[in-house]
């Protein structure tokens, strides 16, 4: 339910902030939902800080007044993050947007919440570094640590709990912690820095970071290759892992998904369960090695079309399809809803659990595609129907618990990388259900008042 702002809460904060106070349709309604886009609740004002002492002075207005506060930054999370679906105030911190330290020697750089990954890298290219957890979209590093984002290089060097090393916080009291250190490691008490990351802004607010970087590889190259089959692909993924090749990208697309990249580019890429894989070598020829190894294993099982593209260009061409997976298939659909699911499974469980899942589309007669970084397991299905096809959205949620189900039976989870959100409380509650009742009371110790991104994350209790 919606809580009504206090006057005095606007005028605070309209005297404080200015023309960064907003309550004006349009950007309230640019608030109200993610790229997801299932679901618009609007706030009842937007705050654009620029900097943690505007951060402070929301939170204890919200503090004081009891103000739901919900954190926005590039708006590109898919399972309801940053709807604020009980009003209150959506706190931007895109303007939060600047590099404050780079430390080549160090491999570490210090930014505010607000930064792009694209924006980072783009600063770290001339030192010959960049910081790889590319979820796609172009999000900001808060947002991406808010989320425990990775996407295609996370085979290769993780997610964000693996990339942050400190970051900065304000708790809902106004209280700022720092959290971890910029050493490469430590044992010194309890683990909170990974505790705030992932916790989706319901236990404070992000308002700096330092993150690892890492070397430009010295010598790239992209294979690509298609199957019979989408359980063939998933097994040759699977043994390219087992081969050790430490591939710096590993990802697929089905037949279905590619066909909505033709239609939507105007391109002829095969139509067929397709696998992209980047291989980095020091040396030309530890890279001609590398390849060499990978292609025989994908013929061996079972490729077909196999190219190769090694200048930055080729690369690019080569990647294209892959990159413009979820807007061709948004674009394909006009009109419907697009659901993104987002499983992750141990390596050796993938392909039989892909094959499962396409088994299950096919008999439900759903029009549904596959994606997936599918060297650490993860792969997603976007399902989609007119928003008010309830028969059909019934269906898809059936198929959507069944995969779930097939998941956690295996010791997989209901989210490899978009969080739970708004959408998959009942999926947490499926795989941790036993745990929620500790979860519920680390979340009561930060925000005793529930005002962090309420009703996210946690069913709502009678």
């Amino acid at each position: 339910m919606t809580l009504a702002m206090d006057t005095q809460a606007h005028a605070e904060l309209h005297e404080h902030f200015g023309e960064r106070y907003s309550h004006a349709p349009g950007v309230l309604a640019q608030h109200g939902q993610d790229e997801g886009g299932a679901e618009t609740h609007l706030p009842e004002a937007v705050v654009f800080a620029r900097s943690e002492a505007d951060v402070k002075v929301v939170l204890d207005v919200a503090q004081r007044f009891s103000v739901p506060v919900t954190p926005f930054a590039a708006g590109s999370s898919l399972e309801g993050q940053l709807v604020p679906v009980r009003g209150g105030i959506s706190l931007d911190l895109s303007q939060m947007d600047r590099v404050l330290d780079v430390q080549p020697q160090g491999f570490l750089a210090t930014v505010q919440p607000g930064v792009t990954y694209p924006a980072l890298n783009k600063v770290l290219r001339p030192h010959g570094l960049f910081f790889p957890v590319d979820p796609g979209a172009p999000a900001t590093l808060g947002g991406m640590a808010a989320t425990n984002a990775s996407g295609t290089g996370a085979v290769r060097y993780g997610t964000m709990r693996d990339n942050v090393l400190e970051l900065r916080a304000l708790l809902p009291s106004g209280e700022s912690v720092r959290l971890g250190s910029k050493a490469r490691k430590s044992s010194a008490g309890y683990d909170l820095k990974h505790l705030l990351i992932g916790s989706e802004g319901t236990l404070g607010v992000i308002t700096e970071l330092t993150v690892k970087l890492h070397p430009l590889p010295a010598h790239l190259a992209v294979l690509r290759c298609h199957f019979g089959s989408i359980e063939l692909a998933a097994q040759c993924a699977a043994s390219v892992m087992q081969a050790g090749l430490q591939p710096e990208r590993l990802e697929l697309m089905d037949e279905r998904q590619l066909r909505a990249v033709n239609l939507h580019e105007g391109a002829n890429y095969p139509e067929a369960p397709t696998l992209w894989i980047e291989l980095a070598a020091p040396s030309l020829t530890g890279l001609d090695e590398s390849l060499s190894l990978c292609a025989e294993l994908c013929r061996e099982g079972g490729a077909e079309g196999l190219l190769t593209a090694r200048s930055e260009t080729e690369r690019a061409q080569l990647w294209e399809a892959r990159h413009h997976a979820y807007y061709a298939a948004r674009a394909l659909h006009p009109g419907h809803r697009l659901l993104t699911t987002d499983l992750c499974v141990p390596l050796h469980q993938l392909a039989p659990v892909i094959a499962f899942t396409h088994r299950l589309c096919a008999e439900h007669e759903l029009d549904a595609s596959f994606v997936g970084h599918v060297g650490d397991g993860n792969f997603h299905v976007l399902f989609h129907a007119l928003p008010d096809d309830v028969a059909t959205w019934q269906i898809i949620h059936h198929v959507y618990d069944l995969m779930v189900t097939e998941a956690l039976v295996v010791g997989g989870t209901c989210s490899g990388e978009h969080g739970i959100g708004l959408h998959k409380p009942r999926h947490l509650a499926r795989e941790h259900g036993d745990l929620l009742s500790l979860m519920r009371g680390v979340k009561a110790l930060f925000d005793p008042q529930g005002l962090m991104n309420p009703g996210k994350i946690f069913e709502a209790e009678d």
